[in-house]
């Protein structure tokens, strides 16, 4: 009696795949393998090595005069209050940032499935509008927006509010006979705001930017999302009595949770490495306060022409975003299933 070892489905089609089928797929994968070394690893490999040598400006770099002094440009850096207010800052751009972009994501993307919402479909059209913009001209266009003139965009918008919370209180006072009433200090907000010149207000003015550019792309990932959720558990909640938010909360977020997830992820990661939105509105200032971590760096390289630093730098943020991007994924489940 002869005993048959049980084989998997995997093992079988492997077994059934010629020798030479073989082969041609591992030349097929080559090309795209060898791409890959080139364009990530080595440059990657090549960053790591100058974060342990002593290059200075582009010609030591180039010239190849340099010499490995092992982690010291390590030590300097976490060292360094400017690394730590910058890593802070950066943290505390993309924490802001994902916060507000999936309240107005999640807000919009609802109104864009609901059944009682007409023209539907051209509101999403319009809504994915900001994605056939270069960032380059958007951050313009919205640094033109924070102008610090007194006539600014946002600065007439605030001049605007201040004079209807005025109005209001004025048509009160002129109801209530034998009592004056002013305008609340708490409620007016002082104009014009530097909007560059401001440590808090130029962060504000990063924060709305980057809302912007990335909103287009997570409103068509949930809006996606939201239109594969059974329409069936929404009826059994109703059933049962639950109200609007009461269904929101218990059927359709544990619903889109993975997509919502991803979204999340990427445009945090994205936030991370942000480096023109800093840069076109005040090359993060007012001094170096708002400087994001790649910020940071850069004026390192090409400002005080110390490559090993910022090459130190740029190694302790690609950490930073691996770190970040492994304990997102592991701690979501997101990779369940694959």
């Amino acid at each position: 009696m002869s005993l048959e070892t049980s084989e998997g489905p995997l093992e079988r089609v492997r077994r059934s795949i010629p020798s030479d089928a073989k082969d041609i797929g591992v030349m097929l994968v080559l090309p795209g393998l060898l791409l890959f070394m080139l364009f990530m690893i080595y440059p990657i490999a090549y960053l790591a090595y100058l974060s342990l040598t002593d290059a200075g400006s582009a010609a030591d770099v180039i010239g190849g005069e340099l010499s490995v002094i092992g982690f010291g440009n390590y030590i300097q850096i976490f060292t360094d209050p400017s690394f730590w207010n910058s890593l802070g800052i950066t943290w505390l751009y993309v924490g802001t940032s994902l916060g507000l972009k999936l309240l107005l994501t999640i807000g919009l993307a609802t109104l864009l499935t609901h059944d009682r919402v007409a023209g539907k479909r051209y509101m999403r059209a319009l809504i994915i509008v900001p994605m056939g913009f270069p960032p380059i001209f958007t951050i313009s266009v919205w640094r033109a927006m924070f102008s610090p003139a007194q006539f600014g965009p946002f600065n007439t918008f605030i001049s605007m509010y201040n004079d209807i919370v005025t109005g209001i209180v004025g048509f009160i006072d002129n109801i209530v006979f034998f009592v004056t009433i002013n305008a609340p200090e708490l409620f007016l907000i002082n104009v014009p705001i530097n909007w560059t010149g401001s440590r808090w207000a130029a962060f504000s003015a990063y924060i709305v930017t980057e809302t912007w550019l990335a909103y287009p792309f997570m409103v068509i990932i949930i809006v996606s999302a939201l239109q594969d959720v059974p329409m069936e558990l929404h009826d059994a909640a109703k059933v049962d009595g639950a109200g609007y938010l009461t269904r929101f909360r218990h059927v359709t977020l544990p619903a889109i949770k993975g997509p919502l997830v991803f979204a999340a992820i990427l445009t945090a990661a994205t936030s991370f490495q942000n480096f023109l939105i800093p840069w076109v509105f005040n090359e993060g200032g007012p001094g170096r306060s708002n400087e994001l971590l790649l910020v940071y760096g850069y004026r390192e390289a090409l400002t005080f022409d110390n490559y090993a630093l910022s090459s130190a730098i740029m190694i302790v943020a690609i950490g930073f975003i691996g770190m970040f991007m492994w304990l997102a994924v592991r701690k979501s489940n997101l990779a369940e299933g694959v």
